[in-house]
């Protein structure tokens, strides 16, 4: 429902934010990605100006961006498949520094040596270097998180990092040394010369810089997952490693999804840089049209990937990734019908509205749904397709528009030009429309529910299920939590409300108990397991169902307090269980969290005696269950747990009602 999940979204935002800037070894990273990014856009610009003062010729100026930018892009073609197998076989940390060093030392050799071919060489090393950096770092990311949720907001800092501070900074960082001269009033015959040589050996620093903060600044690079899985590779063997990799993407549907839709976007996004020039021409504009339709695309994508997590919590990463592909070639349809340039305008913006949300769906489902072991390849895969499909597209896609002719017709009153850029626009839209629709099947993960109707709800801000509302009580005491869940659903039921409260937990725990005991298990893992099993059986025997319905489900202990109890138990990682949870349960969040906070007293009267460690075990649990609260405050509702159970009964009455206000009631009579 949308009053409760869209209330407190600006919060939720910035809370979610905070949570995953708070923690040390990820915001270390986060600012060496941002040296490097800055190095990155700066090498572009000194490059290309040195390049254009050691040859001091016309023709090599008009090319010399290209021929840059090509420099950096044949080695993602050629070396991005070695990168995903060292990034999964040995320790990143000392990828990434090795890599940063050889980056800092070609950009010096370049300001040293001071010839054009060399700085051709030596900028196809830095792309080598880069295509072995990469995937280190991306694969590394998860590992730094305490929860796979956090996954989606820290690439969306990446990637405001990457593609807006960056930029700008190492724009402005150029013009910055660029100006020197003006600003000391310096007048030589080589001053360019000698300014554009301390652009590069600027850029080298920056690498130098990054290389010393990943070695002495962030060890958590190489955790104990990372010697596991270095461990494991050391026993396959490089071209074996290739070998699995390429299967593993061939052979699991999330995997070739992934990949399939990726090429499908990224064709389009080839076709639209290799005719965007043209385009601007056919709505008979200039350079300035040209600049018009860049800011749109750029805008359409920031502000899709903003949107990103708001439409995640509607539909499933699965269904995202594909139907945002699609609705990115459709929108490109209308690019390629545009009859004059606002109209083009708003195609272009919906394109890189769902190209963002696309992109930062896919870096989502590699960050949290792919196997540690596997993630240095995938990424790699991603990564050389990237480069390989907009290369091979904006090469192809002018040849394409030079074959067919061009002419004016009027539309609508308005005179259009139908040149080549027309039907190879069109064209693309419908490889990217059908490649997403092929990668939706692919990775869909509720075949059973339209996709059409879950669409809408979630761009009516409904959630994913029929009209019915999913209510979880949480807490650190299983007698508080399942005798609040009972008095919430009574209360519900006294307002005229349809309330199931999911199972009997009494039930549950008795059924759980009985598997535990004929099992004889032995150890977290096994104990963790059943529960899931418990879990999946419930949510899928009472809390869909209901929800389809329209009633309201009140469920204790859901989904966060058996996270927090096996995660406190310290010989599970967090995200192996929430995995887990994630897997029994298809996804299904609650709309609404009552965490009961109240100071842990231990295990009940009925239970063994405290030890000293249950009740540090006890204590564990609750912060981890305020921690969950405080990274996620728009979905969490944390009401004072201390007090007699009618007190806290109160409480939580008072501040769940009201939420409910904008939720039609549905008694029983409906449906009886």
């Amino acid at each position: 429902m949308g009053t409760i999940q869209d209330s407190g979204t600006a919060a939720s935002t910035s809370h979610r934010i905070r949570s995953v800037l708070a923690i040390r070894p990820f915001r270390r990273l986060w600012g060496v990605t941002y040296l490097c990014s800055v190095g990155d856009w700066l090498s572009l610009l000194a490059l290309t100006g040195l390049v254009s003062k050691l040859t001091q010729s016309y023709q090599w100026e008009s090319f010399a961006l290209s021929l840059v930018v090509l420099t950096q892009l044949l080695p993602g073609i050629l070396f991005a498949p070695l990168g995903g197998v060292l990034a999964d076989r040995f320790d990143r940390r000392k990828i990434m520094v090795v890599c940063d060093l050889l980056r800092g030392g070609l950009f010096l050799s370049i300001a040293l040596v001071g010839t054009a071919w060399w700085l051709f060489i030596a900028n196809f090393l830095v792309g080598c270097c880069a295509m072995l950096w990469i995937p280190a770092k991306d694969s590394a990311v998860p590992n730094l998180l305490r929860r796979s949720d956090q996954v989606e907001t820290a690439n969306q800092l990446g990637l405001a990092m990457t593609y807006g501070i960056a930029v700008i900074s190492g724009a402005g960082l150029y013009a910055l040394i660029s100006g020197i001269p003006g600003y000391l009033h310096l007048q030589s015959t080589d001053i360019e010369f000698r300014i554009a040589t301390i652009a590069v050996m600027v850029n080298g620093a920056l690498y130098v810089t990054s290389a010393v903060l990943v070695a002495v600044r962030i060890p958590e690079l190489s955790g104990r997952a990372d010697a596991a899985r270095r461990e494991e590779g050391e026993r396959e063997g490089f071209f074996a490693m290739l070998r699995d990799g390429l299967r593993f993407a061939g052979r699991t549907p999330l995997v070739r999804g992934l990949v399939i839709g990726m090429i499908g976007a990224f064709a389009a996004a080839g076709a639209v840089i290799g005719t965007a020039k043209l385009y601007a021409l056919s709505l008979l504009g200039g350079d300035s049209t040209f600049g018009l339709l860049f800011v749109a695309v750029f805008t359409g994508l920031a502000v899709g990937m903003a949107v990103a997590p708001r439409m995640a919590r509607r539909l499933s990463y699965e269904r995202l990734f594909g139907v945002t592909i699609v609705l990115a070639g459709t929108s490109l349809v209308l690019v390629a019908l545009a009859p004059h340039l606002w109209t083009a305008l708003i195609a272009v913006a919906l394109v890189g509205g769902c190209a963002g949300m696309a992109f930062l769906t896919g870096l989502t489902i590699v960050g949290s749904k792919v196997e540690d072991a596997m993630r240095g390849r995938t990424v790699a895969l991603l990564q050389s397709l990237l480069k390989v499909v907009l290369f091979a597209a904006s090469a192809t896609a002018p040849l394409l528009v030079s074959l067919i002719q061009q002419r004016t017709i009027t539309v609508l009153g308005h005179q259009v030009q139908v040149d080549g850029t027309r039907p190879v626009l069109f064209g693309a839209a419908v490889i990217a429309a059908l490649l997403g629709l092929i990668a939706y099947r692919q990775m869909d993960d509720r075949r059973t529910e339209p996709i059409l109707s879950d669409l809408l709800a979630a761009l009516r801000g409904r959630s994913r299920r029929g009209g019915g509302v999913l209510i979880a009580v949480e807490g650190e005491s299983r007698a508080d939590t399942s005798a609040q869940a009972r008095l919430l659903a009574e209360a519900l039921r006294a307002a005229g409300h349809r309330v199931l409260l999911a199972s009997d937990p009494d039930l549950d725990e008795q059924r759980l108990r009985n598997l535990l005991s004929t099992a004889d298990l032995a150890g977290v893992r096994a104990h963790a397991l059943v529960a899931a099993a418990v879990r999946a059986d419930v949510v899928e025997r009472e809390v869909r169902p209901a929800l389809a319905g329209g009633s309201l489900v009140v469920m204790e202990r859901y989904v966060d307090s058996p996270l927090a109890h096996f995660s406190a138990a310290g010989s599970i990682e967090p995200r192996e269980v929430e995995g887990l949870v994630d897997w029994a349960t298809g996804r299904l969040r609650p709309d609404l969290t009552v965490l009961l906070d109240r100071t842990p007293t231990g295990p009940a009267a009925s239970e063994p005696a405290a030890s000293a460690d249950a009740v540090e075990h006890h204590w564990r649990v609750q912060r981890l269950l305020t921690g969950m609260a405080s990274a996620d405050p728009g979905r969490y509702l944390v009401v004072d747990g201390d007090g007699t159970v009618d007190e806290v009964a109160d409480r939580v009455r008072a501040a769940v009602v009201p939420l409910l206000a904008g939720v039609p009631v549905r008694p029983v009579a409906e449906n009886s």
